[in-house]
């Protein structure tokens, strides 16, 4: 369950990702100011960390996807994934990670793909009651309830690389596909390489959002 308080940030989340995402080498999009497409969250079993995937769009340019991760204290070996720090009225200063470098994020996505989750219910707190709120993104892994996850290493140990518009993390026994502009034909080279080596399509994270009804793939499992 993600536990959503009704606060103001400052500054907002699409103020504080814009110039980091404008400096990426995957960006694609015009001078156009960002809007949301639509979003998923993970549960942080824990109960510490927020994870949140936003997918926004830069003008008339390609949907992106961008992995969050919200912490109450910066993270310990995690400065080059610092995004910036936000003020939320309810919760105080947060510190926000590109997620691909944090080891909450690699942990809830691997889990997901490999025994088949989704995103997490999202319930708002209004005045000490929680409402749910429907997510405006759907996901799920491909995997099944039963499947063994590996672990993960310390946050120092993942290895993050760009590359064909997807981020590449290797953590332990265990590669982990952010395909950052889904369905571009770049991130698609990733899809068809990762299936070649798996012998069949491995195991992924796919689902549909506001303007894609069709199923798309937004992330890989593939065993080292």
């Amino acid at each position: 369950m993600a536990l959503i308080h009704r606060a103001q940030l400052r500054p907002s989340k699409l103020e504080l990702v814009e110039p980091w995402l404008r400096t990426q080498s995957w960006f694609s999009g015009t001078p156009a100011a960002l809007s949301a497409v639509g979003a998923y969250r993970f549960d942080d079993p824990d109960g510490e960390v927020g994870i949140e995937t936003l997918l926004v769009r830069s003008g008339d340019g390609p949907v992106l996807q961008l992995p969050l991760t919200y912490r109450d204290a910066p993270l310990e070996g995690g400065d080059a994934w610092l995004i910036g720090t936000m003020e939320h009225s309810v919760l105080g200063r947060r510190w926000t990670y590109d997620a691909t470098g944090d080891p909450a994020y690699l942990a809830a996505l691997a889990t997901t793909i490999l025994r088949g989750g989704t995103q997490a219910d999202e319930f708002v707190d209004v005045d000490g009651t929680l409402v749910f709120r429907e997510s405006t993104a759907r996901f799920s892994g491909s995997g099944t309830a039963d499947a063994h996850t590996p672990s993960l290493p310390p946050v120092t140990a993942p290895s993050t690389r760009d590359e064909s518009g997807s981020t590449v993390i290797e953590a332990g026994s265990l590669r982990l596909v952010v395909l950052r502009v889904p369905g571009d034909p770049a991130a698609e080279t990733i899809v068809v390489a990762a299936r070649t080596t798996a012998g069949g399509v491995p195991e992924h994270l796919s689902g549909t959002w506001p303007d894609q009804p069709q199923p798309r793939i937004l992330a890989l499992a593939v065993a080292l």
